[in-house]
């Protein structure tokens, strides 16, 4: 039986010079369920990053401007999406290429052509993985040490879903959508909480409101 895909998991970046393989790729992944933003090459992608943050990427490899391996490293550079899994597309097939686009940082390395159904399988198998591993680092933020903050933090309504949203392991971009609101309001929010309590993080709010029982 084939999966269903959540409207929380569904978001996805498609990267690559060649407008025919986004236009076919694209179509396709939107009659499997998905929602995909294009860009042409990396330097395009980083500036649709900055907007919205996808549930995954997908990238070509030999692109001008910057190439797969640059904006790789870029994403992996950046907490705000370091986590996200990357799936490269390229034309480039010898185990050296697929060695370096893996240790670049690539979770994927398809070798074009492909198949549009093993292409689907290979996201559905890395949002899965993904989710496996956000579950698991909010499970283990239950063992870890307390945090400490003032005890007369006073949170506004507003303030109070967004960090229960928070710790439930759900992006700004998620929580925006849950919410109904901006993207920028929910990082207002969060950056308010953050002076609140003199926490350093996200994660720190996340154990802290585990911690509370807000949750």
């Amino acid at each position: 039986m084939q999966d269903v895909i959540t409207a929380d998991q569904n978001q996805l970046l498609l990267i690559d010079d060649d407008p025919n393989l986004i236009l076919l790729v694209k179509d396709y992944l939107e009659l499997r369920g998905y929602e995909v933003t294009t860009a042409k090459n990396g330097r395009e992608a980083l500036r649709v990053l900055e907007k919205s943050i996808p549930n995954l990427i997908i990238c070509d490899v030999m692109m001008p401007e910057m190439d797969g391996y640059a904006f790789v490293k870029r994403v992996r550079d950046n907490p705000q999406t370091s986590y996200l899994p990357v799936l490269f597309l390229s034309a480039k097939g010898q185990i050296q290429d697929r060695v370096t686009g893996l240790n670049t940082g690539a979770d994927v390395y398809m070798i074009k052509p492909f198949e549009p159904d093993e292409l689907v399988a290979q996201i559905e198998a890395s949002l899965k993985q993904a989710s496996r591993m956000m579950q698991k680092q909010a499970n283990s933020l239950e063992g870890e040490l307390s945090v400490q903050v003032p005890f007369d933090v006073d949170l506004t309504p507003t303030e109070t879903k967004v960090i229960q949203l928070v710790a439930k392991g759900m992006s700004n971009r998620e929580i925006a959508d849950d919410l109904s609101v901006s993207q920028r309001t929910v990082e207002s929010h969060v950056s308010n909480m953050l002076g609140k309590t003199g926490l350093n993080n996200r994660t720190e709010l996340a154990r802290w409101a585990i911690e509370q029982r807000m949750v």
